[in-house]
């Protein structure tokens, strides 16, 4: 066999990686798929349409917004961690897939939090404890009082098994000592029409997607689950203020991709992504619907090592409300 000169040896060496990133230069090459694991219209919907037009705009080709909603995110997530790692398939993580059912689904999960390379935190948006108009219960100190005069009779919604409403609905029984009986949808939007429509007594919903109808008083907020009243509904009260300071918990979405993407990809979409949060004429339409900066960077932004370690922190404080629930996969 004829011995190759060093320079040809180097290059043949080389051009695996040259080509790997002379596909990074050319992301994106078609439309990109941004897949949101729960129904249209609830909070990641919202938010991953409101960064899609972003994108678009910053990079010069679509992005679609895809729901593949099921088994409280896992269905949407295991699809991306399953994709092509081209860039062309990411996803908008939340609390559930991203960390809550890590903790109740274990080694049964479809997919290792590894599978998906993290690109940054989006944003945090607080909780909301809501009631359907027509209970007799106008606060949380009401709400409270009415559910253990009816233990085990008044049902709260949530937009899922194992997802951050459900388990901070969890969060409030624990605390308050209530029996509520859970009733898991499909997502935020067909939950929040049952309590309008006064078949759910109680629900946990992300601010953004509850603020239309908690507006047309459609729906009764209580309480929100931060520590600081928020400005989208400054006279709704904190549960610190309803005297149950424990019960805190936000909600909070973030870019993921396939482990394997491009590290050029995702330092891009990243950098996107602080430009996003950075610029008010894009912040202000997320702002307007109550949420609040990812603050994971000195700046307020964001960054994939930074997210990682706030996934980590996420697992271990919803295996904790876990713990002290019960909740467990049956």
């Amino acid at each position: 066999m004829p011995h190759l000169p060093r320079r040809a040896l180097l290059g043949a060496v080389a051009l695996p990686f040259l080509a790997r990133r002379a596909r990074a230069a050319a992301w994106p090459s078609r439309p990109v798929r941004v897949i949101v694991p729960f129904a249209a219209g609830g909070t990641t919907d919202i938010a991953a349409h409101i960064l899609a037009d972003h994108l678009r705009r910053r990079l010069g080709e679509p992005f679609r917004v895809e729901n593949r909603p099921g088994a409280a995110g896992n269905l949407g997530a295991d699809h991306v961690a399953r994709a092509e790692p081209d860039g062309h398939t990411l996803l908008m993580q939340g609390p559930s897939s991203g960390a809550i059912n890590h903790v109740l689904y274990g080694a049964a999960m479809p997919f290792r939090p590894e599978a998906l390379a993290s690109i940054g935190l989006l944003m945090r948006v607080p909780n909301i404890i809501l009631t359907s108009p027509g209970l007799p219960a106008r606060t949380l100190t009401e709400l409270v009082v009415l559910a253990k005069r009816r233990p085990g009779q008044l049902t709260i919604g949530s937009s899922g098994f194992g997802t951050t409403l459900h388990m901070t609905g969890e969060l409030l029984k624990v605390e308050a000592g209530l029996q509520l009986s859970h009733l898991p949808f499909r997502g935020a939007a067909p939950m929040l029409e049952e309590l309008a429509a006064e078949r759910v007594d109680v629900a946990v919903d992300n601010l953004p997607s509850a603020l239309r109808l908690v507006r047309e008083k459609k729906i009764r907020p209580l309480a929100v689950t931060c520590p600081a009243r928020c400005p989208a509904l400054p006279g709704v009260p904190t549960t610190a203020e309803a005297g149950l300071p424990r019960v805190e918990a936000t909600a909070w979405f973030g870019l993921q991709a396939p482990a394997a993407t491009p590290r050029g990809v995702i330092d891009t979409l990243n950098a996107e992504l602080n430009s996003f949060i950075a610029t008010p004429a894009s912040w202000g339409r997320l702002a307007e619907m109550g949420a609040l900066k990812p603050g994971l960077t000195p700046g307020g932004g964001t960054s994939p090592a930074a997210f990682d370690a706030f996934l980590a922190a996420e697992m271990r404080k919803w295996a904790e409300v876990a713990r002290r629930s019960g909740t467990r996969v049956n």
